[in-house]
């Protein structure tokens, strides 16, 4: 049984860090591409970054130079630290993964709740 959850969100001021953390089971971790999410109030959910199995990232445009998305394969853990947060990356955060078999079925953590304060 697939399982991510999520811890590390709360409440910070602007220009404050935080680090969320997604623990994984039920799959092989170290072989699957692994994202963060993220879902503001009334806006759909939008991929923030991604870790590849080769450790490679990618970014959503507002979170380059601000966001640092790792994994711990022996940990089976990935991580997304956020720095210089601003208000508007208020939303709640999503670990995902789409497996690499057959069907390609996706899976999604709980969600924790990041809120920057002005």
């Amino acid at each position: 049984q697939v399982q991510l959850v999520e811890s590390g969100g709360g409440l910070v001021q602007a220009g404050g860090s935080l680090r969320l953390s997604c623990a994984a089971s039920g799959f092989e971790f170290s072989t699957n591409v692994m994202d963060w999410y993220r879902q503001a109030p009334g806006k759909q959910r939008e991929l923030g970054a991604t870790v590849r199995s080769s450790g490679i990232t990618d970014y959503v445009d507002s979170a380059k130079g601000r966001f640092i998305i790792s994994r711990d394969n022996a940990r089976r853990t990935v991580y997304l630290q956020m720095n210089s947060l601003k208000p508007e990356d208020t939303a709640v955060y999503y670990c995902h993964v789409q497996l690499a078999i057959l069907g390609r079925p996706r899976y999604w953590g709980q969600g924790t709740q990041v809120t920057v304060s002005s």
